[in-house]
């Protein structure tokens, strides 16, 4: 490996015992360890955020099965690219001794013609595909390509993960072993990389850079915030702050703040970030920050998302400019998103409570012997189409798990609930 290479490059583990975190994939009994350990492995996507192993992790499993592999970059490759590598493999026949893994880094930048292309080389094991994505399969592959893989999710390494990173290139990278670092303090390290190992271990590179002079470097959290400033700033060009901003975006967005908001958009179209991307995480701000507070904000985010994807850059930053600020400017509220977890967190204490037996379906003369269906009142033959009856099970009787926030539009929710059903809902 040149030492021209970034630190992040350098410490790139050779084998799959050297690899840090994944442990719940690649422990013992693990999914994907039982597939290695095999050696029939599926076609894969491996979804997860930046910098926490997905080219290595895909890389290393080529390694460890022996097996070829061709890799493509989904920004800078289509289908002509993919449709040679088939061929090649093809044309191989007999003499391809194992199967080829076709690796491929965003695949969620695929169109779907492109992710069309890969499906019979998938399908009838001419490739074993394995691709990368920051952003969830469900949204960004065809249903035809993720239903023939099985989709592995990488998570953030641990404090203990990144640790031991830094510890490993302080005492084996060629460069860095030739200095005396002292890992004081960690703390500011640590929140710097937010979980992300390259960004970790490349932030590391240049502060330690700033010092090329120095034997002996001790590491404070002070001394890694002072150092850190201007070389972040040049650092953050590469995209390294793709969830940061995004998450400043929102909050500026759910506190109301149309500028700032404007600002972190501003960032993230000139840092050619997705559209569609900043267009979804504006639906879910309309649900989960605004909902009934302004019912509208979910149509506007909506239509915004389907725009986006009809009309594409560079206009597409208008449109997320009119969402953004709309969004911004609007009444906040979140009680439907309070409710929803309020009951999912019910049903982990409660588990599977049973259905009201007059809420029950009854397609079959025994189901309407057990008494299914028996009681139901069916709201349309009561005056204002309303009939008071159970909808909870019993063990659940009088539980409320909507709780109107202060906009007008949840509280006229709360006054409807209050009118049709008095004081039931009191706990």
């Amino acid at each position: 490996m040149s030492i021209l290479a970034p630190l992040a490059e350098r410490m790139r583990p050779r084998n799959l015992d050297s690899y840090i975190g994944q442990q719940h994939l690649l422990k013992e009994g693990a999914s994907l360890r039982r597939a290695l350990d095999s050696g029939l492995i599926p076609s894969m996507i491996l979804w997860g955020p930046p910098g926490v192993g997905k080219t290595t992790l895909a890389h290393l499993i080529a390694e460890h099965l022996k097996r070829p592999v061709h890799t493509l970059s989904a920004i800078s490759s289509g289908v002509k690219d993919v449709r040679e590598i088939i061929q090649k493999v093809e044309q191989s026949g007999m003499f391809q001794q194992k199967g080829t893994i076709l690796f491929i880094d965003e695949i969620h930048r695929f169109s779907k013609a492109q992710q069309d292309s890969l499906l019979g080389a998938v399908e009838k094991g001419t490739v074993t595909l394995i691709g990368a994505t920051t952003e969830n399969p469900s949204f960004e592959v065809i249903s035809a390509l993720l239903s023939r893989c099985q989709v592995y999710t990488l998570q953030n390494h641990t404090k203990e993960d990144l640790l031991e990173l830094l510890v490993r290139a302080i005492s084996e990278d060629q460069i860095l072993k030739t200095k005396k670092i002292n890992l004081l303090e960690t703390n500011a390290l640590l929140a710097i990389s937010g979980g992300d190992a390259r960004k970790l271990l490349n932030v590391f590179e240049i502060i330690i850079g700033t010092f090329q002079n120095q034997f002996e470097i001790d590491i404070t959290d002070e001394m890694v915030m002072q150092s850190a400033q201007q070389s972040l700033a040049m650092y953050d060009k590469d995209g390294e702050q793709h969830y940061d901003i995004i998450s400043a975006f929102i909050k500026s967005i759910r506190g109301s703040d149309p500028n700032a908001a404007i600002y972190w958009l501003a960032r993230m179209v000139e840092g050619g970030e997705d559209p569609k991307f900043i267009a979804r995480r504006l639906i879910i701000s309309a649900s989960e920050d605004i909902g009934l507070a302004n019912p509208n904000a979910l149509l506007m985010a909506n239509n915004c998302f389907q725009a986006v994807e009809v009309i594409g850059w560079p206009e597409s930053r208008l449109i997320l400019a009119q969402c953004t600020i709309y969004l911004a400017s609007s009444p906040k509220g979140n009680a439907s998103y309070m409710a929803i977890n309020m009951a999912q967190e019910e049903v982990k204490k409660t588990g599977n409570l049973g259905v009201p037996l007059p809420l029950r379906n009854a397609p079959t003369k025994l189901m309407k012997d057990l008494g299914y269906g028996k009681g139901y009142k069916y709201s349309h033959s009561f005056p204002g189409n309303f009939a008071e009856q159970e909808f909870l099970p019993t063990e659940l009787t009088n539980t409320s798990f909507y709780k109107a926030g202060s906009s007008s539009k949840e509280q006229e929710v709360a006054d409807i609930i209050l009118k049709l059903w008095g004081n039931k809902y009191t706990r």
